[in-house]
């Protein structure tokens, strides 16, 4: 069973994400201060602050980032080069690879690319590829 971790301030993400379930019957579990967890799985969140990891997200990964298979964030396009900035940062802070961005709340092409990269590249094994694969 593929775990999902998220992290959802303006909804964006929880709509991604109940598309994402309703197509595949994952796990997926909202990131809450005090969320405790068993299985490893991959991390959805949100980027702020023009660029910024959320401070939720932070404390997640500062107690579970040996269980993040990789990482993926929304965002907003018209921040330029801060779009989806915090999957960047998490990647880079804790070795986890960045599975893919994706704008909002995402379009079908990009929840069908994100489960097609989750089932063929990370798919409950250890951490896959470096591969940034950009929706």
């Amino acid at each position: 069973m593929v775990h999902l971790y998220y992290d959802s301030k303006t909804g964006n993400v929880q709509r991604f994400i109940n598309k994402v379930i309703q197509i595949t019957g994952w796990d997926a579990h909202k990131i809450e201060d005090n969320l405790a967890i068993e299985n490893a799985g991959h991390l959805i969140t949100f980027t702020t602050k023009m660029g910024a990891v959320p401070d939720k997200t932070q404390r997640f990964m500062d107690n579970y980032a040996s269980k993040i298979y990789s990482v993926t964030s929304s965002g907003n396009r018209n921040w330029g080069k801060n779009f989806g900035l915090a999957a960047n940062k998490i990647s880079e802070g804790y070795d986890i690879p960045l599975a893919m961005k994706f704008e909002l709340s995402g379009t079908m092409e990009d929840i069908n690319q994100f489960i097609d990269i989750i089932k063929h590249q990370y798919n409950d094994s250890k951490r896959g590829s470096k591969k940034l694969d950009i929706a």
